[in-house]
């Protein structure tokens, strides 16, 4: 039996006390929050003891099934939430409740900060245990690890620290295994003693939780809450749009609805129910490093792992649960890499999930641009990383175009002008960069639409051998472009492109001169109508904005570019008629090239410099 002696105090990790600094000084709108995260973790707390029970059976001897409890004592003012689940030791209690491990929390804290009131951002960032902080002027952990003969005490005021010490025999005769959670309620917190407002509270956010809630009223017998059913065992017609919502806020920890939730059951050589749904919101960690998933899997409804990898890692972004009836219950966390059930399972569901986007995006176009504007640029991951589904996902993907906005790639395929045999885009930073860049003025003149892509990853998914229905992805920085088939919206145009131009072989023999090694070649363009030069990648090279982004990160050293002139320029003309000014003209040429990539000069003085003695020079002469 586990004996009193004196607390251990011990400080905050750093990020904890911040985050409970703003949670203890400022004032939320959904405080109703902490209690569906004081239910979930105990809801965690009970499906981990049943998966260890699998391997050891004692720590469930007494037969009683987990459960949890809320206890209001208005005359104490606390209210407790109390599980039957795996409990913890005194490192456990420590790590758990001092610590902030995962990631994420950087992006919550800052968010958090910067909000003028706080509103709405509880909840969407998983601070869990924390929020308990927002109703509660100190809390007291009383926590027994499942088949353990020691209990321990945590306790804080949401200050520097908190202090934990071995719990007395008589709250060690109370916990008999599993966790209580004491919270004393501040003033303004009052309300939370009030049963209608907890069952309105569970009813709204916890009522699928698997197992029991039991609210312990001060008068009158205990009673169960919540449904506690499997709601994705369930048939569909049984369930309303309000009852997904509540599901989907719940399993997600979310306060948005679902863009799209998909229900079903698979038959045959694998038995599973499927319940996921695609938020209409980005959650917090879309871009973490680790690209964890956020699927639940569940045998036989018993909880096995929140991150089991079931869906590719660009879609991430989907939360639910899938429930196998197959899958053995003592399946490891490493056995689910390799187990070949589960294979099965995550291809199924993958294409599942795929074709149901693609339904909503021909039925429901205004559903699925949610899911594209929150989750566009995490799906084109798809297309680097997914060769097997790479033409679904192209067909999938919503673009910005010199045509319009959410354009498929259906829709550009239908559009072609004659002639027209490539899918052209171009990559940049901005839209508005990128509708004013000279590459697009020959493409334009012909009404060729363009694919405009500022997302980071577009640099990297561009740079496969692409196609789509037979027609292949262009870069309109990369490599030739030849449009001589394809006719001129305007016919006037044609005569101004017959016309006499700078002598081309004397031109670029001076510009080469004159810019040396800075490029790696120097040619007549065909993309060029009315500005003076462009700068594009070779053939073999990268395109321009992924060499770019490559070297920022030190991965990849950087190749010369070609400069490319237009040889009806009178810029371009003067360099053969004014020798004197021929090297400033042609370092001209480059370095305004290079500023409308988006790129400095490589000695902006110099370029300052040079362009002003170029404009003296014009003054001068006029």
């Amino acid at each position: 039996m586990t004996t009193t002696t004196a607390p251990e105090s011990q400080p905050f990790q750093a990020e904890v006390a911040e985050l409970l600094n703003l949670m203890v000084h400022s004032v939320y709108s959904e405080t109703d929050i902490f209690l569906r995260e004081l239910i979930s973790n105990a809801s965690d707390a009970c499906d981990k003891l049943r998966y260890e029970a699998i391997s050891a059976p004692d720590l469930i001897a007494d037969g009683a099934p987990p459960k949890i409890r809320i206890v209001p004592n208005k005359k104490a003012n606390t209210l407790s939430v109390v599980d039957s689940g795996l409990g913890m030791d005194r490192q456990e209690l420590i790590d758990n409740l001092g610590t902030i491990a995962r990631s994420g929390t950087k992006s919550f804290l800052s968010r958090l900060t910067e909000a003028k009131d706080g509103t709405n951002l509880i909840g969407q960032f998983g601070v869990g245990f924390y929020a308990a902080f927002m109703v509660a002027e100190r809390i007291v952990v009383t926590s027994r690890r499942a088949g353990s003969d020691q209990v321990f005490v945590w306790s804080s005021s949401g200050g520097s620290g908190f202090e934990i010490a071995p719990a007395s025999e008589e709250d060690a005769a109370r916990i008999t295994r599993g966790t209580e959670i004491v919270l004393h309620l501040k003033e303004s917190a009052a309300k939370y003693l009030e049963t209608h407002e907890i069952e309105r509270i569970v009813r709204a956010w916890s009522d699928n939780i698997q197992f029991p809630i039991e609210l312990v009223p001060e008068e009158g017998e205990p009673r169960q809450i919540n449904s506690a059913s499997a709601l994705w065992q369930r048939p569909k017609s049984e369930l309303s749009p309000e009852d997904y919502k509540q599901a989907y806020q719940q399993i997600a920890g979310a306060f948005d609805e679902p863009a799209m939730t998909l229900h079903y059951r698979a038959e045959g050589r694998q038995s599973y129910a499927v319940l996921l749904f695609a938020p209409s919101t980005k959650p917090f960690d879309l871009f973490d490093q680790a690209r964890k998933g956020k699927v639940k899997l569940y045998v036989r409804r018993v909880f096995i792992a929140d991150d089991a990898d079931i869906l590719p890692v660009y879609l991430r972004f989907v939360r639910g649960v899938i429930d196998s009836e197959d899958l053995p219950l003592n399946i490891s966390r490493e056995m689910l890499q390799n187990n070949p059930q589960l294979t099965q399972i995550r291809k199924a569901v993958t294409g599942r999930v795929i074709s149901e986007l693609e339904s909503l995006g021909e039925k429901e176009p205004e559903a699925f641009a949610k899911i594209w504007d929150a989750f566009g640029p995490v799906i084109k991951e798809g297309i680097w990383e997914d060769f097997e589904r790479r033409e679904k996902l192209l067909g999938l993907s919503r673009f910005t175009t010199t045509t319009g906005e959410k354009r498929s790639l259906k829709q550009y395929v239908e559009d072609l002008k004659p002639n027209q045999t490539d899918i052209y885009y171009l990559t940049g930073d901005s839209i508005e960069r990128l509708k004013a860049n000279p590459k697009l003025e020959s493409a334009t003149a012909r009404g060729i639409e363009v694919l405009l892509l500022t997302d980071p990853v577009d640099a990297f998914w561009t740079s496969a051998s692409l196609d789509f229905g037979g027609k292949p992805l262009k870069s309109l920085s990369q490599g030739d472009i030849d449009f001589a088939l394809i006719p001129l919206l305007d016919d006037k145009a044609e005569d101004k492109k017959d016309e006499a131009g700078a002598d081309e072989a004397t031109t670029i023999a001076l510009i080469k001169d004159a810019l040396g090694e800075r490029v790696s070649d120097v040619r007549a363009s065909q993309r060029l109508t009315s500005s003076a030069s462009c700068l594009v990648a070779g053939g073999d090279a990268h395109d321009r904005m992924l060499e770019r982004l490559l070297a920022m990160q030190n991965r990849a050293p950087t190749t010369k570019p070609i400069l490319e002139i237009n040889m009806r320029h009178p810029l371009v003309a003067a360099i053969t008629g004014d020798k004197d000014a021929a090297k400033d003209l042609s370092f001209l040429l480059l370095e305004q090239a290079q500023i409308l990539d988006g790129e400095l000069p490589e000695d902006p003085a110099a370029f300052a410099n040079r362009l002003n003695q170029l404009v003296l020079r014009g003054i001068a002469k006029g």
